[in-house]
Order: C-alpha cells, then structure tokens, then sequence
C-alpha cells in the first residue's frame, strides 16, 4: 500500500491546485494533462518497446481532426474519443506493418517522414480540414449533464481522464503483454529464443502508443476550441520525445514528469524575455549531458547507490 501514498498525494496536489490559479495557468494544467497523455503512448513505444518513433504528434493531430470534424457536426464527444483512438490505433497497424521492417534511426527516419504527409494533407486538404483556416467552434462536452465550459471544468475532465487512463496502461504493462515488450526492449534474440512473436508484439506496443496518442488528440481540439494543423508538426514530436525522454523512457511516472518540465521551464524562464529560448536550450543540454537516462533514471540510481553504502546488518553467530 505505502507504493500508493506518492501517487495518491500527488492527485491531490493536481486537484486542488487549480483553485489557486488564473484562467490561464488552469489552461497550461490542461495543456499539461493533454501532452501527458500523448507522452505516454510515446514512452509505450518507445520506453518499453524500444521503438523510436517521430510521428506521435501526426496521431495527436489525427485524434484532434477526427474529435473536432466529428463535434462540429452533432456528434457527441464521447462516441468521437474512441473513434479518434480506433483510426489512430489503425493507422498506426498500416504504417507498423512496413515501418517495423526497419529499426532503430531508420525507423525515425520513416515516422518522420509520416508526420510530414499528415502535416501537409492536414494544410492542404482544405475540403476535409479546412486547411489553414483550420476548425473552429470546437464545442467542449458534458460530463453526466455536468458542463466543462469553464477552464477548471475542463481541467478536472482532462485529469480524470488521465487517471483512467494511467490506471487502463498500468494494467497493460502489468500483464504478460507488458513484459514481452519489456522482454523486446532489453533483448529481442533472447525474447524470441523463449517464444515472443517480435514483429506481432512490436507492432501491438506501436499500435497502442499511436491510439493512445489519438485519444489526446481528442481531448486537445475542445481544449483550444480551434485547431489548424501548425501545433501537429514536427517540432511537437520532438517535443513528445524530449518529454520522455527527460522523464525516463521506460519509467511509467517519467511522461507525467517529463511533461511538466517541457511544458512549465520555458514558462518560468520567461523572466529572461528575449533570453527565456536560449536559456530553455542550454538547461536542457545540461539536463541530457549530466543525466541520459532522465530524472527518474536519475533518481533511480541515486537510491541504488545509497543502498550500496548501507552497511550490511550485522549478523548474529549461533552456538552450537
């Protein structure tokens, strides 16, 4: 039970830190909630699978279109948030199918390739997407007749759907098909050798990480309440991977953390003005220079040191 005290103290913080808070720093908490997501299907595909993947943020814009093209027209929300999982979970099965043949940066030179055409058919099929003028009067939905207009409405939404969501994932990794992608990760000979189908399970982990991000793409569109396809490049997948990465890739907390620091350091460096980027550029450097493994690899191996320095406890001579 004291492995569930961290957690539960921290949705406690989540809960009731809003109400100290201004419109817009409940918007960044959202903004927060919706990229935790995404960053967990990435660190799905890539923390546990091993796969690196550029084109997390192509399913986030293909869960946010789908979500919005589908409310703006009387659809409820809730019958587009599955719908927006379900094509990113199938989009991600036609692209696994020929990208999966490759690995390692040749598989991120393939993603990165497809967050480019989703990009551009985003700006350029204007009859679908509306182009660059993009979707608006995103309506945000009710919850058991209970509406989510308002910015903390949303916020406790979005947070509560992340939790099902951690929990749904947690499940997951728990299970046999958790530790055959964990068992792909550290060695696939050896997880082929005890009778784990590489390619199937390589293509599930990628396939749950593109629908998971569709789901976030979901919940982004009411967000903003208007989405053109500029935040879906590439430079939002980059900022997925720093996410995990920064975090811990293959730890479960390591989005949630990663997430926060991506999203609130440029926003505490802004005291800075002109210098906030530059400064943002360099913590960063230091922060993947001094710690690869991210902070909770960090954290990781500070306890295992310290463990190491415990003296053994003394052991007691019986006579005989």
């Amino acid at each position: 039970m004291t492995r569930w005290l961290l957690p539960a103290a921290v949705l406690a913080v989540l809960i009731a830190l809003p109400h100290g808070l201004k419109s817009y720093g409940i918007y960044l908490l959202s903004l927060w909630a919706v990229y935790a997501m995404a960053a967990m299907g990435l660190n799905l595909t890539l923390g546990y699978a091993g796969q690196v993947s550029l084109a997390q943020a192509a399913f986030l814009g293909i869960g946010a279109y789908v979500s919005a093209l589908l409310t703006v027209n009387g659809v409820s929300f809730w019958l587009a948030l599955p719908l927006a999982g379900l094509v990113c979970f199938a989009v991600g099965i036609l692209l696994g199918f020929p990208a999966l043949r490759v690995q390692h940066h040749y598989l991120a030179f393939v993603t990165l390739g497809f967050n480019a055409l989703v990009f551009l058919v985003l700006r350029n099929e204007e009859w679908l997407t509306g182009g660059t003028y993009g979707v608006e009067g995103i309506p945000r939905p009710s919850l058991l007749g209970l509406p989510t207009q308002s910015p903390i409405g949303f916020y406790y939404l979005s947070l509560g759907f992340l939790v099902v969501l951690s929990f749904a994932l947690y499940a997951l990794l728990r299970s046999p098909w958790g530790r055959a992608f964990a068992a792909l990760r550290e060695n696939p000979t050896r997880a082929e050798s005890l009778g784990v189908d590489i390619r199937a399970y390589t293509l599930l982990a990628f396939a749950i990480g593109s629908g998971v991000g569709g789901l976030a793409g979901a919940f982004y569109a009411p967000l903003v309440e208007f989405i053109d396809p500029t935040p879906f490049d590439l430079g939002t997948s980059l900022a997925l991977l720093l996410m995990v990465v920064v975090g811990g890739s293959g730890y479960f907390a390591g989005p949630f953390l990663g997430a926060a620091l991506v999203m609130l350091l440029p926003e505490w460096l802004r005291f800075s003005e002109s210098l906030y980027l530059l400064l943002y550029a360099l913590l960063v450097m230091v922060l993947m220079a001094t710690c690869p493994s991210g902070l909770l690899g960090l954290w990781a191996q500070a306890r295992e040191r310290l463990s190491r320095r415990r003296p053994p406890p003394p052991v007691l001579e019986t006579r005989t």
